[in-house]
């Protein structure tokens, strides 16, 4: 979403961290939650004593040295396992291939956890250069690995379906990854590396790729969101960056400020656009490239490959989505009179729609409100929440002057088997706490997944990462609009809205972008910022809306977007479906909560050990085509009528107040 994200090594995924939690304290606050359909109908209140708010990641490493020397074994680890399996892989008996996997889940286990620290730590300091220098090794480590390995990753890539059953035959150990080694091998066959050298080669690419993501981050962070200053109404200098400028848009009352604010951050863009052009040129072309190494079109062909999807299920989403776009004029027409305008403005959209726009929700608060929507969840929601928002593994506030990051993302550390890292920039206002439910989601599905299957298993396809972080934000915003004055429910529902139109048009315009980016990089040596932000705008006209007036000049949005950098291309187009399947499974939790509970946990906890689809089908009966699609925007659309009706109560109330 937007900067958010769960960032996800391409070999490495998605781990939990471990800690140790202290015991319930006596004086805790605990008592009946009617709508729990948990095992356990006790619901344990937050003791907001108890509340962090910074990382304490001392149980990964104690020091930089201890980091270091960590780096150093493992460097020895991987040679090793090399000179360990590979003379045994020239006639590879099952057994042999029961302890390589062993190997390799160790191996990766300790990768996960240096990798893990190294970015955490570079994100609160990206000009930190120890960790700068540690990411960079441990990207060189993963790389040398792939290399070191790459006999295996052939050999495996090249077994017949006979040579498989042989091996299965052979150790029945192996039965129990047989799904993993179906997903990592088999199914690739005709997407491999065809000997060691190819393999070698490609293990290079990926290591540019990653050094081209972690500079693109470091640029994002030190340059392109840093806008410069602007003198407010009220003669104050304001300093425009990725914090400053979205808490102005969605809490200052005064167009004028909001207008300044914009255009500076806008024509900023523009100046920034020609250095990240030729960064993502060589990105994009590098991409490509690695793609064709094994038998893809593109990297657009790869990346759908990857995530079991197919070309015509993501165009039947774009063009439901472009058909339909119409569905949130309403809800446009709704913002243009609350905020009594004649005509709406890109610097108008994120302004939170309340008589309180500068109202600002403690952390606390928040964490009280999300604690409450999921009363009507299993009870181990509640139970991971507690250890999450306790234990240290949430860093909230912003800090741009000293380098932090912008945005947030989830991390997960299944390694260790305990609560996930949320790296959050916490304003206090409405899409904050909605950024902070969302990470919890990925969270709680992170611990699940680790504490319920094989280590091998913990991963997932992005969209499917998605869902649970998604879902949350359908929690949040029913408790607010069933608990709350009409007032807050009309601001939360409607920036919710808002989000609707974020999710359905601007992640898969954003992926479309990428695409024909990838295409112009292909086909021209140079790409300038002013072709890109021309492709940009001409892609965006196809999914924003008409009422809204939009500058004339070409727009540089994407320079400042983390996902379109990252080696996972074709990104954020897995939010749109995500969002689609969430909005099919809040259905299905409103009508029948104790079935949907059940088989929820047991999705969430399931990983990888059956592809996407299938899992989809046998837990809810969801499949993903065109009239989930369809449903979705049906859905928007009762939740704007929702909209409207709650203001007009609020009008008729004023009404006969004034009676």
């Amino acid at each position: 979403m937007g900067q958010k994200l769960v960032k996800r090594l391409s070999s490495l995924e998605l781990l939990l961290l471990f800690a140790v939690f202290s015991g319930r304290d006596a004086s805790d606050k605990v008592k009946k939650s009617p709508g729990n359909t948990g095992e356990n109908n006790m619901f344990k209140e937050i003791n907001l004593d108890e509340v962090t708010t910074e990382w304490d990641d001392s149980y990964l490493f104690s020091s930089r040295r201890d980091a270091l020397e960590k780096l150093g074994a493992l460097k020895k680890r991987s040679e090793e396992i090399n000179q360990t399996f590979r003379p045994k892989f020239e006639n590879l008996p099952g057994s042999v291939l029961l302890d390589y996997l062993g190997a390799e889940k160790e191996f990766s286990r300790s990768v996960d956890v240096l990798y893990i620290y190294s970015y955490t730590q570079l994100s609160k300091n990206v000009n930190d250069q120890f960790f700068n220098s540690l990411l960079a090794e441990s990207q060189d480590l993963v790389t040398e690995h792939r290399k070191v390995s790459a006999f295996a990753t052939v050999k495996l890539t090249s077994l017949s379906k006979e040579e498989w059953d042989r091996l299965f035959s052979e150790e029945p150990g192996l039965e129990v990854y047989r799904a993993y080694l179906e997903a990592t091998y088999m199914r690739f066959i005709e997407h491999r590396p065809m000997n060691e050298a190819q393999a070698v080669y490609l293990a290079d690419l990926e290591n540019q790729r990653m050094k081209l993501e972690t500079e693109a981050l470091s640029k994002i962070t030190n340059k392109v969101t840093m806008a410069g200053n602007i003198t407010l109404e009220s003669g104050e200098e304001f300093q425009v960056n990725s914090q400053s400028y979205n808490t102005l848009l969605s809490t200052d009352q005064s167009r004028e400020n909001r207008k300044r604010c914009y255009d500076q951050r806008f024509y900023h863009l523009i100046n920034e656009s020609g250095p990240m052009a030729s960064l993502y040129s060589k990105k994009a072309r590098l991409d490509d490239l690695a793609a064709s190494e094994l038998n893809y079109t593109d990297s657009y062909e790869s990346s759908l490959y990857g995530l079991y999807l197919t070309k015509n299920q993501v165009d039947d989403m774009n063009t439901v989505f472009k058909e339909r776009k119409d569905v949130f004029e309403d809800y446009n027409e709704f913002r243009r009179k609350k905020l009594g305008l004649e005509t709406l403005s890109p610097y108008d959209l994120l302004l939170q729609l309340t008589d309180q726009s500068g109202k600002d929700y403690t952390y606390t608060d928040a964490l009280q409100e999300i604690q409450k929507s999921y009363s009507g969840m299993d009870s181990r929601f509640n139970e991971i929440f507690l250890k999450m928002v306790t234990g240290n593994f949430i860093d909230v506030y912003p800090d741009p002057e000293h380098g932090k990051q912008p945005g947030g993302y989830c991390y997960g550390l299944y390694a260790l088997k305990s609560p996930a890292l949320i790296f959050m920039n916490y304003n206090g206002i409405i899409s904050d706490q909605k950024t902070l439910t969302h990470e919890l989601g990925h969270g709680i599905n992170f611990y699940l997944m680790g504490n319920s299957v094989d280590y091998l298993y913990c991963a997932g396809q992005i969209y499917e990462m998605e869902i649970p972080s998604t879902f949350n934000e359908e929690l949040f915003v029913d408790y607010v609009v069933e608990n709350s004055d009409k007032e807050t429910a009309v601001a939360v529902l409607a920036q919710h809205i808002g989000e609707y139109q974020n999710y359905f048009t601007r992640q898969p315009m954003i992926a479309e972008f990428e695409y024909k980016a990838h295409r112009l990089c292909a086909e021209n040596e140079k790409v300038s910022g002013a072709e890109l932000n021309a492709l940009w705008t001409d892609i965006s006209k196809e999914y924003r809306s008409e009422s809204i007036e939009y500058y004339k000049e070409d727009s540089a949005e994407w320079t400042y977007i983390n996902h379109i950098y990252l080696t996972n291309n074709y990104y954020t187009f897995n939010y749109a479906i995500s969002k689609a399947i969430t909005l099919a499974l809040f259905k299905q939790y409103k009508e029948k909560p104790k079935a949907f509970n059940k088989n929820y946990i047991a999705y969430l906890s399931a990983g990888s050990t059956m592809p996407p689809e299938e899992k989809l089908k046998k837990y809810f009966g969801i499949e993903i085509n065109r009239q989930l699609f369809e449903d979705a925007v049906d859905i928007v659309k009762l939740r704007i009528q929702g909209l409207n009706k709650l203001e007009k109560e609020i009008n008729g109330n004023k009404s006969d107040s004034a009676v």
